[in-house]
């Protein structure tokens, strides 16, 4: 059965009605700490139990639509950590044993619908349906499968519940071998023992499959290179899936610009033409199930900058752009180690996506409700101060008046070209410009010398989360907003160190 949820606390408080009934509220708000004696073969088999479905919805009410449950090979996941010690996602899935109304695995995950919800058309009411999946251990016995969202305070309110009977003929188990081109580029041990990382192959032609498996080393590669998953190799697996598409690259809707591709990668996600997503959700798990897999890497062949990453589901990147890497490397954050945006000063599509007033998920921001007792306190630099100045509102003026000075020159380049002035005219107009800019940068450079000290210090500096006020980063710099040395700061790389740590052990 499902129930759609509005942001109304009548229906909240039904829905703990029918909980109550259904046998789930003993255990649903335990912590996952508490569940810990769950043992796998007691409860599961060695297989997955795939769940795609349709998110419906806008900013005020949405929907869980199941389209079809499948059956994978192998459960590549962790089967001693099982319920989620992280509290990462605006979304949670719990699975609840029938006969015992016992917690026995659980996860929290984001969606592309998430972010939608946020968007001024989703504001202005309009519906949009989104592809998801997501998996579970195969239960021995019948269970509960409960769907939990966060209202804007994050706390989780059940969204939909669904009834599943293991033996129930309706289960498709078709073999989930696609004829795709599978690989191993490192087998280290045991996928449920592993991270088990799975890159697969958008925009690529069939003559191309030979630079695909090139380009899954090259990233593969790079990210052993960056910490901590350099002190980490031996915990991961790494698979490749080549699926030809007929056409190389991927849609650009701005540049009127389309491609036949196998996963329909897009850019302009939510109007944003850097932002590039597929919506080809049950296409991208039906890919990724040929391997065992926990995280999924979609790479776009294409020269293009840009890409995108969702917790606990994908990251996407194109890979021939001088910053994929890069772009990889911050993408990845996102989606496997839930790290939030860091920067503040670029264009989003979002309305307030993180709340005023309410502590992010994220482990690496924080609203700082609460100075004396910051999430990373014991990361803090010794005689740090919180907040910690490091010269932004002096920078930002600075920068304010270049951006001014940028803008005139602009109209007076587009007057000089409507006059048909002689290109030597122009570059006066330009080296003009320059000469004007050459004070304001040497002031942000004597900013700069000035707190250089705190470049490696953990503090609480503010700007992250798109927000230039009111949210906090841990560090100057970092891969989750821009790193000079393409390193992740000492808060991230607990992060990631942790999730590796719930794959691998």
């Amino acid at each position: 059965m499902f129930f759609r949820q509005k942001n109304h606390h009548w229906l909240t408080f039904i829905f703990s009605i029918l909980l109550t009934v259904l046998g789930l509220t003993a255990t649903m708000n335990l912590p996952a700490q508490a569940q810990s004696t769950i043992k796998f073969d007691d409860f599961f088999l060695d297989k997955a139990m795939r769940l795609d479905f349709y998110m419906v919805g806008n900013a005020e009410e949405e929907e869980i639509i199941i389209q079809n449950i499948y059956q994978e090979d192998c459960w590549p996941e962790s089967k001693v950590n099982l319920t989620n010690p992280f509290n990462y996602g605006h979304y949670f899935l719990k699975v609840y044993e029938v006969a015992s109304n016992r917690l026995i695995y659980a996860k929290g995950f984001d969606c592309q619908y998430g972010e939608y919800k946020t968007t001024t058309p989703a504001l202005n009411g309009v519906k949009k349906v989104f592809q998801r999946a997501v998996r579970i251990p195969w239960p021995k016995r019948p269970v509960k499968v409960v769907f939990e969202a966060r209202d804007r305070q994050n706390l989780l309110r059940p969204l939909a519940v669904e009834s599943i009977d293991p033996g129930d003929y309706h289960l498709l188990k078709e073999t989930v071998k696609g004829g795709d081109y599978t690989f191993e580029v490192v087998k280290t041990g045991p996928p449920s023992e592993r991270v088990d990382l799975v890159f697969l192959a958008e925009g690529y032609t069939a003559e191309d499959r030979d630079k695909f498996v090139a380009d899954v080393k090259k990233f593969s590669d790079f990210l052993f290179e960056k910490e901590p998953y350099k002190s980490n190799q031996n915990k991961f697996n790494i698979y490749g899936v080549f699926r030809p598409s007929l056409e190389r690259g991927m849609d650009e809707p701005r540049q009127k610009a389309y491609k036949n591709t196998v996963l329909k990668a897009s850019f302009n996600a939510f109007d944003l033409d850097r932002y590039m997503l597929t919506e080809e959700g049950f296409a991208l798990r039906e890919m990724a199930a040929q391997v065992p897999y926990d995280a999924i890497v979609v790479l776009v062949n294409s020269k293009r900058y840009g890409g995108g990453g969702i917790y606990n589901d994908y990251c996407i990147t194109t890979v021939d752009n001088q910053a994929s890497l890069s772009t990889f490397l911050h993408e990845f954050g996102h989606s496997f180690a839930g790290l939030a945006d860091e920067y503040y000063t670029s264009d989003v599509a979002y309305n307030e996506f993180y709340p005023v007033g309410v502590e992010p998920l994220e482990p690496n921001i924080t609203a700082l409700l609460d100075p004396e007792h910051i999430k990373w306190q014991d990361l803090l630099s010794p005689g740090i101060t919180i907040p910690t100045d490091y010269g932004k509102e002096e920078t930002e003026k600075l920068q304010a008046e270049m951006r001014a000075n940028f803008q005139e020159m602009q109209k007076a380049l587009e007057e000089a070209k409507k006059k048909n002035l002689k290109e030597a005219e122009i570059k006066k107009i330009q080296a003009q410009f320059q000469e004007k800019n050459k004070p304001i940068m040497a002031k942000i450079q004597a900013i700069r010398e000035k707190y250089k000290h705190l470049e490696d210090k953990v503090g609480a500096f503010e700007g992250a989360g798109y927000a230039s006020k009111g949210l906090y980063r841990p560090q100057m710099y970092c891969v989750m907003i821009s790193s000079p040395k393409m390193e992740f700061c000492q808060v991230c790389q607990r992060a990631i160190q942790q999730m590796i740590d719930y794959y691998s052990k």
